[in-house]
């Protein structure tokens, strides 16, 4: 669970930076720095109460009965998928646009008022706040109680992405968004499947799906779930060595339509606009 978990933390962590850094960056060219602390203070309350929610979640379910245990880990799971889903295409589509968008949300909110912009700040950070509570509880519960391996990742990934986040405002770093956001989420639809996998079978463990007991394979004898190679393969991509039925199915239906529609050539065209290419200016590819 270490690189799944530290790939969705540096994920997740480096578009919440983004957000703060063109927040930043925007105030400072502009020579508006009193609204700089309003601007830190949306974004401190998003991370408090993102920490509040992943706490609740993760130590707010200890007295629960194991059926409702396992309900509460399934259908986090699915949620957690639902999100990481639209993050992933979202980002395929507004890595061109964000920088743009929230300049002119920033600049209005300015015209408004000190409240306005600190909701701004706690808009844009707060969403990627929510995602990261509920999928680390998801990955937690996944792993299983005791394991260290899902928080340790999620500090390397938190850590990287604020590191990276200032040297992209300092400047050092120069990143394509639209390359960096399309293979990483390559990786998170994979990463997104294992999780909805977990979650169906922890849906079958309460006894709200069938199937418990019907596998689609079972290669324990040849991949050990403690073993290395088992744990790696957990770790990665959330992966049993017996798996059910279910559990295959909407692995197999979720990556192959979702990866699918992700990695389709997006159009950069309308169709009012001229057949010939030659006649639009041409547009170079996002950095930071």
């Amino acid at each position: 669970m270490l690189v799944s978990n530290a790939l969705i933390g540096l994920r997740e962590g480096l578009e919440a930076a983004l957000v703060v850094v063109i927040l930043i960056a925007f105030l400072v060219r502009t020579d508006r720095r009193w609204a700089l602390p309003w601007v830190w203070a949306g974004v401190a309350v998003a991370v408090t109460l993102s920490v509040a929610l992943g706490a609740a979640l993760t130590f707010g379910t200890g007295r629960l009965s194991f059926e409702a245990q396992e309900i509460v880990g399934g259908v986090a799971s699915i949620v957690a998928v639902v999100f990481v889903t639209g993050m992933v295409f979202w980002m395929r589509s507004a890595a061109r646009t964000i920088s743009g968008e929230l300049k002119g949300r920033l600049d209005r909110a300015i015209d408004v008022g000190p409240l306005a912009v600190a909701l701004v700040g706690f808009l844009g950070v707060g969403r990627e706040g929510l995602e990261t509570a509920i999928f680390f509880y998801a990955t937690t519960e996944a792993a299983g109680a005791g394991n260290p391996q899902p928080l340790l990742g999620w500090v390397i990934g938190l850590t990287s992405a604020v590191v990276l986040g200032w040297l992209i405002y300092k400047g050092a770093v120069r990143i394509n968004l639209a390359t960096f956001f399309r293979w990483t989420g390559a990786l998170l639809v994979v990463v997104a499947a294992g999780i909805l996998a977990y979650g169906v079978h922890d849906l079958q463990e309460a006894g709200l799906l069938p199937g418990l007991t019907t596998l689609a394979f079972d290669v324990s004898s040849l991949i050990a779930p403690d073993g290395w190679l088992g744990n790696l393969l957990k770790g990665i991509f959330n992966f049993s060595p017996a798996t059910t039925t279910a559990q295959a199915i909407v692995w197999t239906l979720y990556v192959g339509i979702v990866l699918t529609l992700f990695l389709r050539p997006q159009r950069t065209s309308s169709p009012d606009a001229p057949a010939n290419p030659a006649a639009r200016p041409s547009q170079p590819s996002p950095a930071v």
